[in-house]
């Protein structure tokens, strides 16, 4: 068996982008620059790695597999770091500390495995101070959640979090058979540029985030259960909802990311606990 077979196997389930149309387009949406620092999630053999090379100032290519390092090594280019590494172990702000110009854009990009997407976003959240634009390749039905708008039956608490703090949009899909293996399931592109200012500045964002877990906690319960369901008392809950105009039969995904958040913070303060 060749080499490049055996990497292929033991690639920890990943399925290489191959297509070379898609490729170039996922590159246009980096728009990588002279200065920038490109943060590469998931480097696998290299495809994106190399041809982000070509434009960026400096890549960081992020890669689990030590025998996919081994390969990305072999080609690897004056301006590009192979770090072997979880990237869910490592730290945005402290790689663009040390690596990026100062004043230059740090984007971060890649193939998102599925089972690391929403931790993946989670942690881009909170160390976004350290990034400019984020370009993932992720399942579709992912990158429906990541987008949603209230209303929408994806609308959950990852896309409320996420579009906090960025703009978010889907701008590619992507075929199984633009990759190798092919998978079982369709991926999209998604572009997520950092906003100037958290549209809802929370004093403590994860007291925010358990909060809109605990509302979407059974999708098919109105709000007022859900939270009911988390020990909050019913009165509390009703009031609150009553001074926002909420009824009590209102449903998580019809609640707006503004109306969520006076909630959260009508419901933080003393009286209401």
């Amino acid at each position: 068996m060749s080499e490049y077979r055996r990497q292929k196997r033991r690639a920890l389930g990943q399925h290489f982008l191959v297509s070379a149309g898609i490729l170039g387009k996922i590159v246009r949406e980096i728009d990588p620059q002279p200065g920038d620092l490109v943060i590469e999630i998931g480097a696998g053999r290299g495809a994106l790695t190399f041809a982000l090379a070509e434009k960026a100032g400096r890549v960081v290519a992020i890669e689990k597999d030590t025998r996919l390092v081994s390969l990305l090594k072999k080609n690897a280019r004056p301006n590009v770091e192979i770090v072997a590494a979880d990237v869910l172990d490592l730290d945005f702000r402290e790689i663009a500390r040390t690596r990026a110009s100062q004043g230059r854009p740090v984007k971060v990009a890649g193939n998102l495995p599925y089972a690391i997407s929403s931790p993946l976003l989670f942690k881009v959240f909170h160390e976004r101070q350290a990034l400019d634009k984020g370009i993932f390749l992720v399942q579709k039905e992912v990158a429906e959640r990541v987008c949603a708008s209230p209303g929408s039956k994806n609308f959950a608490p990852i896309s409320i979090i996420l579009q906090m703090a960025f703009t978010a949009e889907p701008r590619l899909g992507v075929h199984p058979g633009s990759f190798s293996p092919p998978p079982k399931v369709e991926s999209t592109v998604i572009v997520m540029k950092k906003r100037p200012h958290l549209l809802f500045p929370a004093a403590d964002e994860d007291a925010f985030l358990d909060f809109l877990r605990q509302s979407f906690r059974q999708r098919r319960k109105t709000l007022f259960n859900n939270l009911i369901a988390s020990g909050r008392p019913a009165a509390g809950v009703r009031e609150a909802l009553a001074a926002l105009g909420l009824k009590n039969t209102i449903r998580p995904e019809q609640t707006t990311a503004a109306q969520f958040f006076a909630l959260f913070t009508i419901l933080a303060s003393p009286d209401k606990t």
